[in-house]
Parts: C-alpha cells; sequence; structure tokens
C-alpha cells in the first residue's frame, strides 16, 4: 500500500516506513545527470585554481589556464606600459 505524492515525477510514500520512493520508475537517468553536473562543477571550482585535470570539459588540458592567464597578463602588461609610455612621451613634448 502506497500513497501517491507527485504523480507527474511517479513518487509514492510508504505509510509503514515513512520513505519517499519511485512507483516502479527508474531515476538512473537524473542520476547520471546529476553526476554529469557534479563533475562540470569541480572542473568550474578547479578553474579557480589554474591547474589540474578538468573532467567534464576536454582532458589533456592541465596547464591550460595558467598559459592563457600569463599570457593575458603579459598583453595587458604591454598595453598599460605603452599607454604610460605614451603619457610620459607626450607630457616631455
Amino acid at each position: 500500500m502506497y500513497v501517491v505524492v507527485l504523480p507527474e515525477f511517479g513518487l509514492v510514500v510508504d505509510p509503514m516506513t515513512g520513505i519517499v520512493t519511485t512507483a516502479g520508475e527508474s531515476f538512473a537517468p537524473i542520476i547520471e545527470k546529476v553526476a554529469e553536473l557534479e563533475d562540470i562543477s569541480n572542473d568550474l571550482v578547479g578553474m579557480l585554481s589554474g591547474e589540474g585535470n578538468f573532467l567534464a570539459s576536454f582532458p589533456g588540458r592541465e596547464k591550460s589556464l595558467v598559459i592563457a592567464g600569463s599570457m593575458n597578463a603579459v598583453w595587458y602588461g604591454m598595453a598599460i606600459g605603452l599607454l604610460i609610455a605614451a603619457f610620459v612621451v607626450f607630457h616631455l613634448m
């Protein structure tokens, strides 16, 4: 004997134990998607350090964020340095 909780999701409750369970439907596809989302969220958190192996994105890109960040810093450093140099040159004229 079960009591229907959410018929659109196939959830029922066993009144003797008080446990919500499925009514013969499998949650395996949903659990697989949740596991994939956990891998993606772990990759996002791992990107903050810039090192590590990304499980859900692209394999073999362990140092890609470190290299991209250093190249970004080089280009911004050159742009700001040239801007300061231009201010100094125009100030001396």
